[in-house]
This record gives C-alpha cells, structure tokens and sequence, in this order.
C-alpha cells in the first residue's frame, strides 16, 4: 500500500537527504509546506506533490493523508508533532523531537493518547558501520558490552559576542545520546564533563559516563574541527572482543586471535583473527551509508502499523533528558573556567 505524506519543511536537508528516500520505501509526497513560499513550490514540483503551504495547519488538514512527516526547528517540531497526532496521523520527526525533555513527553503523551508511532530521525543507528556493529553486539558471540568510547566533532559555531551552544547541542550531541546508549545496551546513568574552550565558539568536551548496566565509557565531542575531515570514530569493547567504527562506514572486528609473532605455522584464523569492512564504491550499488533511506524503511513500517526497529518518541524523550544533563554540566564547567 502506498503511504500519502504530507511533509514540512523544505529545506536543503529535507529535499537533498530525506525526501528522496519515501519513493524508494512506496510513499508519496501527496503535500508539502514551508514558510518559503519558493522552497515549498520547488518541492512540490520535484517530488509531485498535488498541493504546497505555507501554513502547517493547512498541510495536516490536507484530505487523503497518512501520515505527516517535518524536518523544522524543534519547536515547531513540538507543535506541529502534536497537532498532527491530534488529527489521528503518525508522525516522523527529524532530531530533535523538541527543545527539551518536557516538550518531547509532550509529544509522547499526545502520541499515547492518539494511539499512532512517532518516530524520531536518529539515523546513525542506520549508517552502514553502526548497523554491522549492532547486529555483532546483538549476536551471540560478542557477549557483554564492557565500554564504549566515541569522538564525534563539528566546526565552530557562527556567532557574534557570547557564545551560545545551544544549537550544537541540539543538532549534532543529540544523535550520540541516542547512538551510544543504543551501542551499550542501556541507557546513561552517571555522568562528568570536563571541557575546554580556546576562544568564544570553539569548544572540545570530554563526557564520562556510566550505564545502568554498568558499562563505561567517554565520548569526545566539539566545535574544533573541520566538517570537511573524518569526524567520527567509535570503539565499543568486550571481554577479547572489540570493535572499532571508522567514518560511519569502516568496521574491524577484533576477536581472539593466537599471538602469531612466534609461530611458523601462523596462518589466519576464520573463527579468530580480525573481520574487516569497508564500502565498495565502485560497484553500481544503492548506497545508503549515512543511513536516511533505511530509517524512512522504517517508519513507513511504523506507519502501516508493522514490525520496525525505528526510533521511537520515547527514544526521543531518553535522548533529550541526557542532553539537558549533559548540557547542564557543561555551563557549570564553562562558567567555573571562565571564571
């Protein structure tokens, strides 16, 4: 069955990285709205969708839909989330559900009430690495996750006077609040940060955190590198178990190999020694390894109402109220330092 979705927001991200993923997953792009009467003509005509608004009211109201998908600010994404659920529709939001904690239960609790899936755009659980690495984690050989370290970096931020890192944090820390408790099995429980900031928007910070299920771990995140560079790395650890996610698309596995450097008879092991991956490029291939095309795979499941993986509003409200703790730790560590 073909999905008729009515979608706000046209911007680059949504008409470059999102909407072209809902015909490969048999929806229709039946409406669209943005507050750019141009960006929203330009849209409809790309993606041949019937009508354009400017108004998101009048986009929910549109006749024929079945489900209401945006890619907005988070609080617009808030608002537009729940009067879509009020209407009986389900709903994809792209990250972040809401500006804080208290804004994405909302949604959860207007979704509870409608009885339809929210689903939340966390696709780095979808990039190629990650997902090879999570179904190894989720295999039967991997055993307990023991800890997780991960670099996520960005640019500096573009401001004038003050810096405000609140966009940083909604946009870009967001997605390893989600990610790296969905690595380790288990949601945050403690957390310190240590931070170092060289001039006004040039931030590097160091969270330590513990899970619930007592794994570790560390992730280092800032405004300090260039986007145009690898920015990614990630090391997820086991009992003689490791591994280690290059670049979103670069996997090792490293197992329990015999140490070889003695050995004459030393060959390779298939049961041991270390599996790699790295993408082909060259082959005429559906390449999909940021991971938007098989999240959208996802939540057209959700929205018929079958068996998904797709992240969820409540994942959404458990990604957001780290956020805000982690956040929290950050102002009193810039505010001691600054001192």
């Amino acid at each position: 069955m073909t999905l008729n979705i009515g979608w706000i927001g046209c911007g680059r991200h949504a008409t470059h990285m999102l909407m072209p993923q809902l015909g490969r997953n048999d929806m229709r792009i039946a409406a669209v709205c943005d507050l750019n009467r141009d960006a929203a003509a330009s849209a409809a005509w790309q993606y041949g969708a019937e009508a354009a608004y400017s108004d998101y009211s009048e986009l929910i109201a549109h006749k024929g839909l079945d489900a209401v998908c945006m890619a907005v600010g988070p609080d617009l994404h808030r608002v537009a989330a729940i009067a879509a659920l009020e209407k009986g529709l389900p709903v994809f939001l792209e990250k972040p559900p809401a500006r804080d904690a208290a804004g994405a239960r909302e949604i959860a609790a207007a979704a509870e009430k409608a009885g339809k899936p929210v689903v939340v755009g966390f696709m780095k659980r979808y990039s190629t690495g990650n997902r090879i690495a999570g179904n190894i984690l989720r295999g039967e050989s991997f055993g307990k996750v023991l800890g997780v370290t991960g670099s996520y970096m960005s640019g500096p931020a573009y401001f004038a006077g003050v810096p405000d890192y609140s966009g940083f944090y909604l946009h870009h820390c967001v997605h390893y609040m989600d990610l790296i408790p969905w690595f380790a099995g288990s949601a945050f429980e403690d957390m310190a940060v240590r931070t170092v900031e060289t001039a006004p928007g040039h931030l590097l910070l160091h969270l330590n955190f513990a899970c619930a299920n007592g794994a570790i771990g560390t992730i280092v995140m800032g405004t300090i590198q260039s986007r145009g560079t690898p920015t990614e790395d990630i090391t997820i650890m086991g009992d003689h178990r490791r591994i280690e996610i290059e670049n979103v698309i670069n996997v090792r596995y490293f197992r329990d190999p015999p140490f070889k450097a003695e050995d004459p008879a030393a060959s390779l092991a298939g049961g041991a020694d270390t599996l790699s991956w790295t993408p082909n490029f060259t082959a005429a291939a559906n390449e999909d390894h940021k991971g938007y095309a098989a999240l959208m795979a996802d939540a057209a499941k959700a929205f018929r109402g079958e068996d998904n993986n797709a992240p969820d509003i409540t994942d959404g409200v458990s990604a957001m109220a780290s956020l805000e703790r982690m956040t929290a730790l950050i102002d009193d560590d810039l505010r001691r330092r600054r001192k």
